[in-house]
């Protein structure tokens, strides 16, 4: 039997994770379920953002199934006693350094998309993203000037084996897909960048069935929105696809859509909604769950050996949706609970 650590969070998570769970034991498989607080609630109970109980669930369970932090009530904490830190703290004890983030637009949604629907429909990519590195794990802090003004830092830092390990999982993710690979960068004028680039054309020549390209970052933005259809995989470090991921998700109609991977070497990882803990919505069944219940998708595919159900999944979720039913963020009346019925219908 798989142990799925849900681990719901703050605002909205609680919501989200609860239709993902209905659907994942709608399917009959042999899974357990145990739930442990993190970020903002977690604090609020136990005085940490990642208790050490909670941290040990994680490590216990074969996957994790995470909904979302971020309290506005803990804003004035110090830093490290912050919400974020909980997720951050997960990647990092858990090593889970490769963040797939497909984005794909599902059959007559089209008009949900920000994009003309000629352009929104051929929206069918993955970003990897670097988790471990880069400036959100770099040195950090305050100082004062020689001016006696106050600065703050933070460090951007790869080193060639960070950069090999994720270029190599966005190689397997283009040769599992169609066979293209774009790296992000800036490379005209950061050095992480330039070693960012040398690093994955090293690499590329063990994939000759891959074709690889390369985009500076500020590019990559402006070609998301002109023309999405010609990305299949994407790899980049962990700020730039911090950003593009959430842009990709306005491309496709609605943060609320896109599910998230964070995997470690063997394949074991923590799943999540890309959007946040929506704090000005917790609580009044407007959220939509379809991120979290495609994230649970990705959980029965990437560690516990479920394609078939994943693909189940999937596809109810589309058929949900191509029936019309539709959450507030993409112009409908549907609450949590009502698109979530709708899914375990479909499935």
């Amino acid at each position: 039997m798989a142990l799925i650590a849900i681990l719901p969070g703050d605002g909205i998570g609680p919501e989200v994770t609860t239709e993902a769970r209905r659907v994942l034991e709608r399917l009959g498989l042999d899974l357990s379920f145990e739930e442990a607080p993190v970020g903002g609630a977690a604090y609020h109970a136990a005085g940490h953002p990642l208790p050490p109980a909670t941290l040990d669930l994680a490590r216990r369970a074969d996957a994790i199934l995470f909904g979302a932090v971020g309290d506005p009530t803990c804003d004035s904490l110090d830093r490290h006693l912050r919400p974020e830190q909980a997720i951050l703290g997960l990647r990092k004890a858990l090593t889970l350094f490769a963040n797939l983030r497909p984005a794909k637009m599902f059959a007559g949604m089209e008009d949900a998309s920000a994009l003309r629907p000629e352009v929104a429909r051929a929206i069918d990519l993955v970003i990897v993203r670097e988790l471990n590195g880069d400036v959100y794990f770099g040195e950090k802090g305050m100082r004062t000037t020689a001016d006696g003004l106050r600065q703050g830092y933070d460090v951007m830092s790869y080193d060639e084996a960070e950069v090999r390990r994720i270029a190599v999982a966005g190689f397997e993710a283009a040769r599992r897909r169609r066979g293209k690979l774009c790296s992000i960068d800036k490379a005209n004028v950061l050095e992480t960048s330039q070693l960012w680039r040398d690093v994955v054309i090293e690499t590329a020549a063990d994939y000759a069935d891959v074709t690889l390209t390369h985009m500076y970052v500020d590019n990559a933005a402006m070609q998301l929105v002109r023309d999405p259809g010609q990305f299949d995989v994407i790899v980049t470090g962990n700020l730039f696809g911090d950003i593009l991921s959430d842009q990709a998700s306005m491309c496709v109609g609605s943060i609320g859509l896109l599910p998230s991977a964070a995997l470690d070497v063997a394949g074991k990882g923590l799943y999540e909604p890309i959007h946040g803990s929506a704090p000005d919505i917790a609580g009044q069944g407007k959220a939509n769950p379809c991120a979290a219940i495609l994230s649970a998708a990705m959980m029965l595919r990437h560690s516990l050996g479920e394609p078939a159900a994943a693909d189940r999944i999937e596809a109810a979720v589309a058929a949900a949706l191509a029936s019309g039913k539709r959450t507030a963020d993409l112009g409908g009346t549907c609450s949590t609970r009502e698109m979530g019925d709708a899914v375990l219908a479909a499935l």
